[in-house]
């Protein structure tokens, strides 16, 4: 992974030394709140309904041992022993006290890590595939991509206040597992009829209260042209997007109410001016590319025997691998994912004690190094299938190894009115509900791939317009509602759901949910996916089951 020259280090703790000022000169009451709002928000800094939270950058989702480390050190010293994975690969912290924030961030830039720019009308980190590097779809590996991009945004002087967030994903894979369609901009590395590999550039995609497929402005793009491609974008929509309208100020509806085809233009001619003196240079991406090397496989890894023989002993085990490990690029290797989903626990919440233990299993089984996923979950890249045993017994111990990946259970769940200040409504006890309602394993296994993504306002942080199942809260005269969408995807086959119908009472969300699992089971053909099924036969069915009641 990328390690910190000299300017890194000094850009970090100058900034955590600059907050600390500031954060000093708002408690004595030298500068007001709005003042230090704009300041607080540039370092990761909420506040939200019980306490300050704040969110740590965890660039494209790599992590090493350190500091994960340091993140339990954290949790258990400044917030209440545990902290948050988001779906942009981030970490949250929900109880820190505002006077020890400054400690915090300088705890932090002593393991090369930040909170700068993780909000605020500012680019925020850029985020990739958690397969990125091992991927056996891959066609390159993105996070050279993502350094460069990550370097060329932090403290960009030109786009420090841009009319709204901003947010960039990079994928190198065929298949999406970055929700590149659904950001600003997202960035895909194919191959040209040549075979050479450039980048198709999609804009204007987004969630939140107005959820929009992104659109294709540029169908390849030579990698030397990244940058100055990007800042064209940027330019223009810091020229021309609203700052009169919150709710309008996303570069999502100025594509949308000028065209695709006039924002393409604007950028073109933004781009002439500046695309010869920004090129990226070969020799740039190549030393950005030696901190991304392959770390030293074993040769002879998959002439191993004990994992067949303990896959055909164990049938948990086995079932552990079948959902939560998949392929890996390197024969005798696979990727093994830590759900944070476990029946009792918070979705994508995790302990000190358990980010300690991950840090050792890291060290031990994965070359020191962990991913955070968008689905709110933990990946070690590279295991060896002689260790997968091992690992999953301490993984299970640890309550890290639900073998849930990718079905009803793996719930992207926002933390909702139990903290955020925004929510209209709760999210985590109706996760709890749902999966006290789903409690056989089995079934869960049959259902297979479905997801559930579950906001508590329409800014939409678990992404619940492109859930499969997508659940949001409302506020409902000051009482708790929620409105049910089928049919979503952030993946390829990018889509928006269909609402269900009215929301539905808080004490009615579990049955209908299981009402839909029901309804889906009973039609479905042979081996017929949920996402399928919906594409095939509509909402109806379920909306006639859901609704019969009434």
């Amino acid at each position: 992974m990328y390690q910190y020259n000299p300017t890194d280090q000094t850009l970090v703790d100058e900034r955590v030394a600059q907050f600390r000022r500031q954060t000093e000169q708002f408690l004595k009451g030298e500068i007001t709140e709005d003042q230090f709002r704009a300041l607080r928000l540039r370092n990761g800094l909420y506040i939200q309904t019980h306490a300050p939270m704040l969110r740590v950058a965890v660039p494209y989702g790599l992590l090493n041992s350190g500091q994960i480390r340091k993140i339990a050190h954290i949790a258990r010293h400044y917030d209440k022993n545990y902290c948050h994975l988001t779906t942009r690969q981030n970490i949250q912290f929900n109880w820190p006290k505002l006077e020890e924030v400054p400690d915090i961030l300088a705890e932090l830039a002593t393991v090369q890590m930040h909170a700068i720019q993780t909000s605020g009308n500012c680019m925020r980190n850029t985020t990739s595939d958690h397969l990125a590097g091992v991927g056996v779809d891959e066609i390159e590996d993105p996070r050279p991509y993502c350094e460069i991009i990550r370097q060329w945004t932090t403290l960009h002087p030109e786009f420090d206040y841009l009319p709204r967030k901003f947010k960039i994903a990079v994928s190198g894979s065929v298949h999406d597992r970055a929700a590149t369609q659904f950001h600003d901009i997202g960035l895909h590395l194919v191959k040209n009829d040549a075979g050479e590999t450039g980048f198709r550039v999609l804009v204007g995609g987004g969630l939140g209260r107005t959820p929009i497929i992104g659109q294709i402005i540029k169908p390849y793009l030579e990698k030397k042209h990244l940058l100055s491609y990007l800042e064209a974008i940027l330019r223009v929509y810091n020229l021309f997007g609203r700052r009169d309208n919150k709710y309008k100020a996303r570069i999502k509806i100025l594509v949308k109410e000028s065209g695709l085809d006039k924002f393409s233009e604007l950028v073109e001619q933004e781009w002439l001016l500046i695309k010869d003196g920004m090129e990226l240079s070969d020799e740039r991406i190549e030393s950005i590319k030696s901190h991304f090397e392959l770390p030293a496989y074993q040769p002879d890894a998959a002439e191993d025997q004990t994992f067949n023989q303990h896959l055909q002993e164990n049938p948990a085990f086995a079932t552990w691998v079948k959902h939560n490990t998949v392929s890996h690029k390197v024969t005798g290797y696979k990727a093994a994912f830590l759900s944070l989903k476990a029946p009792d626990s918070p979705p994508g919440d995790i302990t000190d004690t358990q980010l300690d233990a991950i840090a050792d299993l890291a060290d031990q089984y994965s070359f020191g190094e962990i991913r955070s996923t968008h689905r709110q979950n933990f990946i070690f890249a590279d295991v060896r299938q002689a260790d997968l045993f091992a690992l999953w017994q301490k993984l299970d111990a640890l309550k890290l190894a639900t073998p849930n990946i990718g079905t009803v259970t793996d719930m992207i769940c926002c933390p909702g009115l139990d903290f955020c200040s925004l929510a209209n409504a709760g999210s985590i006890g109706i996760a709890k509900e749902i999966n006290d309602a789903l409690d056989d394993i089995d079934y869960i296994h049959d259902i297979g791939d479905l997801k559930i993504n579950m906001s508590g306002c329409m800014n939409g942080c678990a992404h619940q317009s492109v859930g499969h199942i997508g659940i949001l809260g409302v506020d409902k005269k000051g009482t708790e509602w929620y409105q049910l969408t089928l049919g979503g995807s952030s993946e390829n086959e990018a889509a928006i759901g269909e609402r269900l119908g009215p929301a539905v009472a808080k004490d009615e969300v579990t049955k209908a949910i299981t009402t839909i699992l029901d309804v889906y089971v009973k039609q479905r053909l042979d081996d017929e996916s949920f996402l399928d099924m919906v594409k095939r036969v509509g909402i109806n069915p379920f909306k006639e089951q859901v609704y019969a009641s009434h």
